[in-house]
């Protein structure tokens, strides 16, 4: 999610073929033999296979469009995604990681909603300031799994900042067209253009 948003808002046209995993094309396993999303072909035959890469690679294309401080917003990826991610992943799929409790996982997750509380109420609802930048868009998907685990256990946590950064995110416009569905792709079958 984190690369198409930052696609749509630098404006980066780009042709999205919309696959389910569990029929990869084999057109896509010949760019990207290890088979996960999101992954990038360039027009020069490059693939870039990360989602934060193909977030800096489109900052890159339009570099007014999106704020990225890239000091600040490397270090909250860095931190999001080695700190919290591997938390999230044993939360949403507890049944996989049963040496502890749903409970424990969703602990560890709660302890980034600290950090991420106490700082989004310092910089008026944003992370860096008070303006939405590439930091927000980076680790705002990743609140959103999280909560959407149990809603109702979010919704009633201490931290209302937070709440409303993911309710400002969830009921934006770039939410609602980075979520829009597109039919599977398969091969001989015409592209979607984003932002064409």
């Amino acid at each position: 999610m984190r690369a198409r948003l930052a696609i749509l808002t630098c404006g980066v046209p780009v042709e999205l073929r919309e696959i389910v995993l569990r029929d990869k094309p084999a057109e896509m396993l010949a760019i990207s033999p290890k088979g996960t999303v999101p992954v990038l072909q360039l027009p020069n035959g490059d693939v870039i296979e990360e989602s934060f890469e193909i977030m800096q690679w489109a900052i890159a294309q339009y570099p007014d469009r999106l704020r990225y401080p890239a000091h600040q917003t490397d270090a909250w990826v860095e931190r999001n995604d080695t700190e919290f991610k591997p938390w999230l992943d044993r939360y949403k799929y507890a049944d996989r990681y049963p040496d502890h409790p749903q409970s424990y996982y969703r602990d560890q997750c709660e302890r980034w909603f600290q950090v991420l509380e106490d700082e989004l109420s310092l910089n008026g609802g944003w992370l860096l300031d008070a303006h939405m930048s590439a930091a927000d868009l980076a680790l705002l998907p990743f609140i959103r799994q999280c909560a959407h685990v149990d809603k109702t256990w979010f919704d009633a946590t201490p931290y209302p900042h937070l709440q409303s950064w993911l309710e400002t995110f969830l009921a934006s416009d770039l939410f609602e067209t980075c979520m829009k569905k597109y039919p599977v792709w398969k091969a001989g079958d015409s592209c979607v253009y984003l932002n064409d």
